[in-house]
């Protein structure tokens, strides 16, 4: 008899991704990224392999559904934006036991990204670096795929500039992939903090970001969307004091909330051992497993600084319950997960829905 994929299901089910690691692991990652896809669209499209899939990873127990942005999250872990680019597998990730996706980042015009190679593995650290540079199908590939999207699962799209527009012309970018993707989408990111885009990060500073915010929520008028959340995602390298300044400029600008934090160009959250190979890679942003302590001292700085009732959502470094159980005591709403899933594999989102739903501290 075949489960109930509707049924909330908390055993854990055997861990292939261990044993086909070392394997994977062997080829590129972006080689790998691709016939992941491809094996996910695969599944996608065969009756009865996602409600097996969700079976073997649980649904979330009905205790971890919460309400934020005004909309009812069935679990509070989400996959961080850079996996799925172009919204291909969201039933996939539906069926892993994610509470929401954030797709994207998205651009208003196609653009290839930065040259290959440009995502590497530090598996010892559980690191990855990359300096993708938005790589994207562009906005309307992306809006045509919503169209068909999952209705019962909440979907956030991250959107940005195109590499060759200026900075002072970043609001028209973002404008225009606003209109394509927000009319499909639950809530709309606005990344303004990937370090492999030249220029973006200046994007942050309060004199840029307040105009950037009110044409962003005049858009947002404008298009009958007000009740829609907008959020602004922040990186992690700013100085105490810069940060400060951002987080006030986006709490005074009235947008529903912040996401924190994106990839790092810290090259101290590896190991002295490590270091000096990191370096010979070039240039990129480092997540993983070593940002972790980073992010949460800006976790903890932006919770304190932001009143209750903005919603913030906390990424960088979290890979498990426990994790995800400390930034949600701290204060976050939600928390998103990227770089340990590769490492950790797909049953990773059960495994810290089953560890926050054990965990009799955990409240919503």
């Amino acid at each position: 008899m075949v489960p109930d994929p509707d049924e909330p299901n908390m055993k854990p089910a055997p861990d292939l991704y261990a044993l086909l690691r070392p394997l994977i692991f062997k080829l590129n990652p972006e080689t790998a990224h691709g016939l992941a896809f491809t094996a996910g669209a695969a599944a996608q499209r065969i009756p009865g392999v996602l409600g097996l899939l969700a079976s073997a990873c649980g649904r979330p127990d009905p205790g971890l559904a919460r309400e934020v942005l005004g909309l009812r999250f069935p679990s509070p872990v989400g996959l961080a934006a850079g996996l799925d680019k172009g919204a291909e597998l969201l039933p996939l990730w539906q069926a892993l036991g994610f509470g929401f996706v954030e797709v994207g980042t998205v651009t208003p015009r196609p653009q290839p990204g930065n040259p290959k190679p440009r995502v590497f593995r530090l598996p010892e650290e559980q690191l990855i670096l990359n300096r993708m540079g938005f790589n994207s199908e562009g906005a309307e590939v992306v809006a045509r795929r919503l169209r068909s999207r999952p209705r019962n699962l909440i979907v956030g799209g991250n959107i940005g500039k195109n590499k060759e527009t200026p900075e002072g012309q970043a609001l028209a970018d973002y404008a225009a992939a606003y209109r394509a993707v927000a009319p499909l989408v639950d809530y709309v990111a606005l990344n303004v903090s990937s370090p492999n885009t030249p220029g973006l990060r200046r994007l942050q500073a309060p004199e840029a970001l307040r105009p950037l915010l009110d044409g962003m929520l005049a858009l947002r008028k404008e298009m009958g969307l007000e009740a829609q959340p907008l959020l602004v995602k922040l990186a992690p390298d700013l100085a105490p004091e810069e940060l400060d300044a951002t987080v006030d400029a986006v709490v005074e600008s009235g947008v529903s909330g912040l996401i924190a934090t994106n990839t790092t160009l810290d090259r101290t959250i590896v190991s002295e051992t490590n270091r000096a190979r990191v370096e010979a890679l070039g240039m990129g942003g480092l997540s993983g497993r070593g940002l972790k302590i980073k992010a949460r001292e800006i976790h903890r700085r932006v919770l304190r600084r932001i009143p209750r009732g903005l919603a913030f959502m906390a990424c960088g470094g979290i890979g498990s319950g426990e994790d995800a159980a400390v930034a949600l005591q701290d204060g976050a709403s939600l928390v998103q997960i990227y770089s340990s899933l590769i490492f950790e594999g797909p049953l990773l989102v059960g495994r810290i829905n089953r560890e926050l739903a054990e965990r009799t501290y955990y409240t919503n």
